[in-house]
């Protein structure tokens, strides 16, 4: 009894492969952290230096999908759950923004609630959808979200516009100043809670979810925190995305290409890593608009073919660049203390 007992308090395989992905997460945190701020300070002084709509637009997308990515990596990437209906969590946020928006609620509580009411009905969701495995909850999460933008379609046919008031006193820089604070936000959120406790335990589940429950992380909660998270991140992109736009069918934040949009970025830019989705959403706004400019027809199957290639050349994303870079530096500066102790 004594020997199992000992068993049960040593780290088992999913738990060390979890403290050594915080590790890796956590790993040069100060340094990283001054360089977001440097940076997150550069582009707040953005609009104060020009009023150029192409340069604010540029960045206000790509801050948009650093909280699109970033949301779905927390439930894909880190608990291991590959979601496929997020562009429902996405459309839901969109959805209660307008309908609250323009119903004559202040934006800031339209906005605390389209995070709100994405999170509730994944939350009940979840619970029968956890259920599944592997490929049955991806296929599962799609049939939701498709479902879920059928009926939209079929309930909302018109296009939602903004009222005359309200495109009276349309400006750009609150919008990008929104979606620039909600990336920041994302990505301290999802700092903060890998380094919980409770981060640990969605690790590992991730990494094996049968081990895990066996050492007593009970797996049902942990992933319904993953997913409230996620969805509720991902509303309020939805939200700012309905703050953004003069127009658009209601039906558009639903369209699954916002699901896909996401796995891209997160899968170009290092799943399951913290700068992952940062870096694959400057990849793919930049390439995406300068092909969608120069090759109209073929940007898409060019941009396919980037992310094959990607995938093939750093299966660890664009993050996995500077790890081979940083091993290489490491290998040639041992080489080079060994050739110089032998000198000696």
């Amino acid at each position: 009894m004594e020997q199992v007992g000992s068993q049960l308090n040593q780290p088992t395989v999913p738990l060390r492969a979890a403290l050594s992905a915080r590790r890796r997460f956590s790993r040069a945190r100060v340094f990283s952290w001054i360089v977001v701020a440097l940076i997150a300070l550069a582009m707040a002084a953005v609009p104060q230096v020009t009023t150029r709509s192409d340069v604010l637009n540029l960045l206000f997308l790509i801050f948009l999908f650093i909280v699109l990515g970033q949301s779905w990596n927390i439930l894909a990437g880190f608990a291991g759950q590959v979601s496929l209906g997020h562009a429902a969590l996405f459309g839901l946020g969109a959805l209660t923004t307008r309908t609250l928006w323009f119903g004559g609620v202040p934006f800031p509580l339209a906005f605390a609630a389209s995070g709100l009411v994405p999170a509730v009905c994944a939350s009940l969701i979840g619970i029968p959808t956890f259920r599944l495995r592997g490929a049955y909850f991806s296929i599962g999460t799609l049939a939701i979200a498709e479902v879920l933008r059928i009926t939209i379609a079929n309930t909302l046919p018109l296009v939602s516009f903004l009222p005359v008031d309200m495109l009276a006193t349309y400006e750009l820089a609150p919008r990008y100043y929104l979606a620039l604070a909600l990336a920041l936000a994302t990505m301290l959120a999802t700092y903060l809670l890998f380094r919980s406790r409770y981060g640990l335990g969605i690790l590992a589940i991730r990494e094996d979810e049968d081990a895990a429950q066996a050492t007593g992380v009970r797996a049902l909660p942990h992933k319904l925190a993953a997913l409230v998270i996620s969805s509720f991140f991902a509303g309020l992109a939805g939200s700012t995305y309905a703050f953004y736009q003069v127009s658009y069918y209601p039906e558009a934040p639903f369209h699954a290409g916002w699901t896909f949009d996401a796995l891209l970025i997160t899968f170009v830019g290092g799943v399951g890593t913290l700068i992952g989705p940062v870096l694959g959403a400057i990849f793919y706004i930049f390439v995406r608009e300068r092909l969608a400019v120069t090759l109209v027809s073929l940007h898409p199957l060019i941009f396919g073919i980037l992310f094959i290639l990607i995938v093939l050349i750093f299966p660890g994303g664009l993050v996995d660049i500077g790890t081979r870079l940083r091993r290489a530096w490491n290998t040639r500066r041992a080489s080079h203390s060994e050739s110089r102790s032998a000198g000696k």
